[in-house]
């Protein structure tokens, strides 16, 4: 197969986001006959119809839609590839691309990154944070995409390093008229009797609950599942359920009286997160720089 053209995948990019190759033409500033010709050899090289023609405007095949989510990412890439050379010239002596967990960045990873591109000897480094999940972090890092990666430490990090960064506490959260409101402390086991408020399958939370609720021979009854820590507090400040989440994150929400928090018994409330990187002697001078800070951060 030839080599992909970059200008071909961004035209079939905006001609599906625009959802006609007449107003993709309009944007690009491009006749709309060369768009055409343009999309014919691409189908041409890969032996695919990626895009059907019709009066209600062009729609993407079964094979097109496979195409344009890789070439999303490659344009991503080509436009991240532009921004960190830009980066060098506006005197950017260094950069780290770092993939964190929603946990680690709702608590302090965010804050410890704020004190170290405030330090003078860091004013240099440009620091690209990526919000994923944790098997998708430990992915990243493996694959060379991160440098580093913050998670939970409970995920199989076998190839990599690590080093320890924060810990945190699970606690339950629930509205201040909930009938667990008033309890000094719960067993989990305990909350499975009401309903529940629960973050996305793919997150390590979510897995591990399942564990727990197995291991007690009962299963969680999900009110609604949310897509991140604000969505859950809404939900729980409505009285429709109770939710599992990070003792710091909730704080903010206590302190305003919307929720209440109380104290998990199992062990497995206290978490530790880690820092996990390929090979510290492979790592940049910038990313090494950032590993040190962040590991000092935790000890104080």
């Amino acid at each position: 197969m030839k080599d992909l053209d970059l200008k071909t995948l961004r035209l079939l990019v905006a001609v599906c986001d625009h959802g006609s190759i007449k107003d993709a033409a309009a944007q690009e500033n491009i006749e709309a006959s060369a768009i055409s010709k343009r999309l014919a050899q691409l189908e041409e090289t890969l032996g695919q119809t990626v895009l059907v023609r019709g009066r209600k405007g062009a729609e993407l095949t079964t094979a097109g839609r496979t195409l344009i989510e890789h070439a999303r990412t490659m344009l991503l890439t080509m436009d991240r590839i532009e921004s960190d050379m830009l980066a060098y010239k506006g005197g950017i002596q260094g950069q780290v691309r770092l993939a964190a967990s929603s946990s680690a960045i709702a608590e302090s990873l965010l804050d410890d990154l704020t004190h170290f591109m405030r330090d003078k000897a860091n004013q240099h480094i440009k620091v690209n944070i990526e919000e994923k999940i944790s098997q998708d972090i430990v992915t990243m890092v493996r694959g060379g995409l991160a440098s580093l990666g913050v998670l939970w430490g409970n995920v199989d990090l076998s190839d990599l390093n690590s080093k320890a960064y924060r810990q945190d506490e699970l606690v339950l959260a629930v509205h201040p008229e909930h009938p667990l409101a008033n309890k000094q402390a719960v067993r989990f086991e305990e909350t499975l009797d009401h309903e529940h408020v629960g973050l996305s399958p793919a997150t390590a939370v979510y897995t591990m609950l399942h564990k727990a609720a197995a291991k007690a021979g009962r299963s969680i009854n999900y009110k609604v599942i949310v897509s991140n820590f604000d969505g859950a507090f809404r939900v729980v400040s409505a009285n429709l359920g109770v939710s599992v989440v990070p003792k710091e994150v909730a704080a903010m929400y206590a302190a305003a009286g919307q929720i209440k928090t109380v104290p998990l018994l199992n062990d497995w409330t206290s978490r530790q997160f880690v820092i996990c990187f390929k090979n510290e002697q492979a790592l940049t001078p910038a990313a090494h720089q950032l590993l040190d800070f962040l590991t000092n951060q935790a000890k104080r």
